[in-house]
């Protein structure tokens, strides 16, 4: 008896615990490939359209005469990866919206209506955070390069842009899908914002002066290193980019002026235990606030690391491993007083009526760093860019803050990344920007150009958003957006930052 009321109660148990799971994980459930509702929603529904922003069109269904329907996607290439696909699997906003876009929470009216006719019922439309003008720049910006840029609110969390390449057009998915799955070498359908992992180079300077900060709160600012172009731990030594020397160095300068000599030092000093809590804090190792599909950031700190380990992990180097969303993240949080919002991509999904049937709001994840701690990186960020290396980002109306970054990837000398992740206004931050080039070389000299560029882009969200894909190419002072990236930057790299911030802030005069 005693044994069926055991197996009674394990019965039991499970029974509610599938009904709980089912209930508050219906959209995992829902968008498994495996679970056969799929084909039923879709066989009753026309999978719903994903707009920007401002309202233009991302994807919709279109049906022809027969009946047939097909995907298209109005801009192309242009949001491959942002936007994603939605046969042979599903990607991107395709995939996170998936519940949705194949639900219709249509009046009963219309499904009445359509029943009587014969014709499906219309999904719900999925609306996205993404500015189609922020897009555009990004896009261009990177030119032939590969490589990632994501442009965000570090307020709200809201992802306002996310470009990735190589890319793709998604609307001739079907034919070269084989085509895509075969490329290994090039990683066409790897979003590289979230997915992408490479060493950070000298933007993780910022987790190391942060660390140094937390284990010297009261004589950090009395720092000083005599840089000679090296550091050398017995037969170990880190060289400072080119082998520059830059001189005497207190702990501003040397974060300023990237002096990977001065960091090296630093990094063989830490404690290892709490650079560990540190990087914890940061979300290295673990799971991010990231509903799209991304990799989580690596990086090996151990009580018996030894110092030629250190010296690498202090400047960005060595078995590190960073994906530029989660470079973006902590960026933004040091941009919003220390306080991680959740980046989100999706802002409401509405029926076919207009009416809303699910709003997603700003939500704050968790305290990264302390106010003062993120006052502290701000101004030490402001010094790249008033005295260091994205000193090109000076002379603006308002102030920009940033990191550059230059990561070596093999054993080839002058192989390495360009980085830069950054935001504007300082006071009041509204966008930023975070940048990787592959093969580029120098952050300063790659990757800051970019992100000058986006920084006028940032006044797009403050003026209308235009409806029609050809209203996009802006005629700006110095720009020539038509031409390739690498012609660009023969005349001023650092405009493209410019740019995205200074459309957010003042709006530029349309052709």
């Amino acid at each position: 008896m005693a044994v069926t009321y055991l197996f009674t109660a394990v019965f039991v148990s499970m029974m509610v615990y599938i009904c709980y799971y089912s209930a508050t994980h219906k959209q995992e459930l829902i968008n498994n490939s495996y679970n056969g509702r799929q084909q039923v929603l879709t066989a009753k529904n026309i999978r719903g359209t994903i707009y920007a922003g401002g309202g233009e069109i991302l994807a919709q269904t279109v049906t022809d005469e027969e009946g047939k329907e097909e995907r298209n996607y109005p801009y192309g290439n242009l949001f491959s990866h942002a936007v994603g696909y939605a046969t042979h699997g599903r990607a991107g906003v395709e995939a996170l919206g998936n519940y949705y876009l194949i639900h219709s929470n249509a009046p009963l009216s219309e499904k009445v209506a359509n029943d009587m006719s014969g014709v499906k019922y219309p999904g719900d439309d999925v609306h996205t955070t993404l500015d189609v003008n922020l897009q555009e720049v990004a896009y261009q910006a990177l030119g032939v390069y590969k490589g990632a840029i994501i442009v965000t609110e570090p307020s709200s969390g809201k992802i306002l842009a996310m470009v990735s390449k190589p890319d793709y057009d998604p609307n001739q998915i079907e034919e070269i899908w084989d085509s895509l799955v075969e490329d290994k070498e090039s990683g066409v359908l790897l979003n590289r914002t979230t997915q992408g992992l490479y060493p950070p180079g000298s933007t993780f300077k910022i987790v190391t002066a942060l660390e140094y900060m937390r284990e010297n709160p009261d004589t950090y600012q009395n720092y000083g290193f005599q840089c000679n172009g090296s550091f050398s731990d017995g037969a170990d030594r880190i060289n400072c980019y080119h082998g520059q020397s830059h001189g005497s160095v207190n702990f501003a300068r040397a974060f300023a002026k990237s002096c990977n000599a001065s960091f090296a030092n630093i990094g063989v000093e830490l404690d290892k235990g709490e650079f560990q809590d540190t990087l914890d804090d940061l979300l290295f190792n673990q799971e991010l606030p990231l509903e799209l599909s991304y990799n989580k950031s690596r990086i090996e700190v151990y009580d018996d690391s030894p110092n030629k380990d250190m010296m690498q992990i202090a400047i960005g180097q060595g078995t590190t491993g960073m994906t530029p969303v989660h470079l973006n993240m902590i960026t933004n949080a040091i941009a919003n007083d220390g306080v991680l919002m959740k980046p989100y991509v999706i802002d409401f999904v509405e029926n076919s009526m207009g009416s809303v049937v699910k709003q997603f709001s700003p939500s704050s994840e968790k305290r990264l760093i302390s106010s003062e701690e993120a006052a502290a990186l701000k101004g030490l960020m402001r010094g790249v860019v008033e005295e260091g290396t994205a000193s090109r980002l000076k002379g603006l109306s308002y102030t920009a803050a940033g990191k550059t970054g230059s990561a070596e990837y093999n054993t080839v000398k002058g192989d390495s990344h360009a980085w830069f992740t950054g935001f504007a206004p300082v006071d009041d931050p509204k966008i930023s920007v975070t940048i990787i080039i592959e093969g580029a070389g120098s952050g300063g000299d790659f990757a800051v150009p970019i992100a000058k560029r986006k920084s006028t882009v940032i006044n797009l969200q403050l003026i209308p958003s235009c409806s029609k894909r050809d209203h996009i190419n802006l005629k700006l002072p110095g720009i020539v957006p038509q031409l390739p990236f690498y012609y660009i930057r023969m005349f001023d790299p650092l405009a493209y930052i410019k740019i995205f911030i200074k459309f957010h802030l003042s709006p530029p005069a349309w052709d």
